[in-house]
Order: C-alpha cells, then sequence, then structure tokens
C-alpha cells in the first residue's frame, strides 16, 4: 500500500509540473496579453502594468520565478479581479464548484445504481425498458441542452426552481441534477451489465440454494461483485463533472471555479487560469486514487501494486 501512494504522489507530482508547464507557454503564444484592449492605451501605463506584474521579464525568469511560487502555493495575484489574489478567489469558487460536484455525483450514483439493479433483477420487463432508454438519453442529450430545456421547462412554466444564483439548496437542485444526469445513465447501463453478468455465477446460485431471501441475495452478495464497472468509471466521471460544471456554472450564473476560469481564459488572466488548471489537475490525480483504492475494498482479490 505504501509503495503504490508514493508512486502515485510521484507521478502526481510529474504530472501537476507538466501540466503548469505545458499552460505556462501556451498561454503565452497565443497572441495578445492580459492588458491588451480595444482601446488604445498609453505606452507608459503599459511598461508599468507590465513591471507590476513582472511581464517585462524575460519568459524562462518568469517561468521560474512562478514556479517557486506556485510550489509555495502561492499563485500570485489576478490580473483582472483587483485587489484579489488567485487564492482568495479560488478560495471562494472552491467550495461552490465542490458542493455542485458532490450533489452531482451523488444523484449520479444514487439514480444510476437503482436503475441498474432494477433493471437487471426486472429483465426484459417495463420497468427495464424504460430505464433503459431514460439512460440512454442522459446519455445522448449534452448536458448544456438539457439545462436549457430544465430552465424552460421548471422555471419558466412551472416555476419550481430558481433560474440562477446560489445559497439555497433549491438553487443547487436544478445544476447538479443537469450536470449528473449522463453520468446516471452511464452508471445506470454499467451496473445492470454487471449485475446480470453476476447473476448468473455459482455462488449466487449456492445462495439461493441456501434459502437466502432475494433481496439478500441481490443487495449483498450480487451487487458488490456488479459495482466494479461502476467504480472504474468513477475517475472518468469526475473528469467529466469538473469539466461539465465550466458550462453549467455560466449557464446557471453560478460563482463557482468553472466561470472564473472561462473569464480567466478569454481576459487573459494568466495565474487565474493557471490556479485553477492546476486545481483541477490535483482533484482528477486524488480522485483516480481513491477509486484505485476502493477496489481493494470492494473486492479483496485486488493488489495494490
Amino acid at each position: 500500500m505504501s509503495k503504490f501512494l508514493l508512486r502515485r504522489l510521484g507521478w502526481m507530482l510529474l504530472t501537476i509540473w507538466v501540466v503548469y508547464t505545458l499552460t505556462f507557454f501556451l498561454m503565452r503564444v497565443v497572441p495578445g496579453g492580459p492588458f491588451d484592449s480595444e482601446r488604445s492605451v498609453d505606452e507608459a501605463i503599459q511598461k508599468n502594468l507590465e513591471a507590476r506584474y513582472q511581464l517585462d521579464r524575460p519568459l524562462l525568469e518568469q517561468y521560474a520565478t512562478h514556479l517557486w511560487h506556485t510550489i509555495q502555493l502561492d499563485f500570485g495575484p489576478s490580473y483582472k479581479l483587483e485587489d484579489f489574489t488567485v487564492n482568495e478567489v479560488l478560495a471562494q469558487g472552491f467550495p461552490i464548484s465542490a458542493s455542485l460536484g458532490i450533489f452531482a455525483m451523488v444523484f449520479a450514483i444514487t439514480l444510476g445504481i437503482t436503475a441498474g439493479i432494477v433493471s437487471a433483477v426486472a429483465r426484459d420487463s417495463l420497468f427495464d425498458f424504460s430505464f433503459m432508454v431514460m439512460a440512454t438519453l442522459g446519455i445522448a442529450v449534452p448536458n448544456f441542452v438539457l439545462a436549457s430545456l430544465a430552465i424552460v421547462l421548471l422555471v419558466f412554466n412551472w416555476q419550481l426552481f430558481p433560474a440562477a444564483g446560489w445559497g439555497e439548496l433549491k438553487q443547487v437542485v436544478l445544476p447538479a441534477l443537469c450536470l449528473g444526469a449522463p453520468f446516471a445513465g452511464y452508471i445506470a447501463r454499467l451496473t445492470r451489465t454487471g449485475m446480470l453478468e453476476v447473476l448468473g455465477l455459482d455462488y449466487i446460485r449456492t445462495a439461493y440454494a441456501k434459502g437466502l431471501s432475494h433481496r439478500r441475495v441481490v443487495l449483498r452478495h450480487a451487487l458488490r461483485g456488479a459495482l466494479l464497472p461502476v467504480v472504474s468509471y468513477l475517475g472518468p466521471a469526475t473528469a467529466g463533472i469538473l469539466t461539465g460544471s465550466l458550462v453549467l456554472e455560466q449557464i446557471f450564473a453560478l460563482p463557482g471555479m468553472g466561470s472564473h476560469f472561462i473569464e480567466a481564459a478569454t481576459q487573459r488572466d494568466y495565474t487565474l487560469a493557471m490556479g485553477v488548471v492546476l486545481v483541477y489537475t490535483f482533484l482528477l490525480f486524488v480522485m483516480n486514487t481513491l477509486v484505485d483504492l476502493s477496489y481493494g475494498v470492494i473486492d479483496p482479490r485486488v493488489e495494490l501494486e
């Protein structure tokens, strides 16, 4: 276990450094700069701004200086949000994005596993057909299209939820449902496939022969083996939820990291964009590591090397 964690830590640090390096140089290759605008700026003012943020220094010196500060978890000041550092912006936006992601993941796992179990147990029934049709629709319809339809129906027509904002539970429900719907569809199909495979194995027939109830066989014995494909999918699902939240936060006007990242990318706010990218990279590595660790809990035969 310790060797596995140390190896993962080494790969995480290497990956974060590669992502940092690529992001740093790619942002500066793109034409334009953080202080370019449609209106002409006095040359003296332009030079003062560049000197303040050390943009007048050689590129490699900027890279080394910013890398050193990043190692100390200091992402520097935001170029566009005056009087705010990147750390302060991330501290404000991260809880919102994390809450949205957690709600969406809980919704996707709960609905997906439940629908998959029911479809597998009631194979070829109306329930099976209905759940799989809804799962396919959830996968096929992009979440931004689903969000637009949900706003029209649930906000303007039926007035069940607010259109935007943050701070109340009802403001979280709609974006979380739209964000988690595609992943609920994938999880439902994976759970159904895994359950159908496990229900035909010998140890399940042995459990029935011993007189165990159908509910206990399905939930305690079959489900555990059927969840391995679902656990494998949670890593990519986390990546999808993180990237999907970038668009939905704009649609629902949520002040999370996604909206900050889009603004930073369009306005050439180098430090803010870099901070958001590195935080997302770190979260993806942590979630993938937790998924791998959960293999050993679900299936003791799995050995982490």
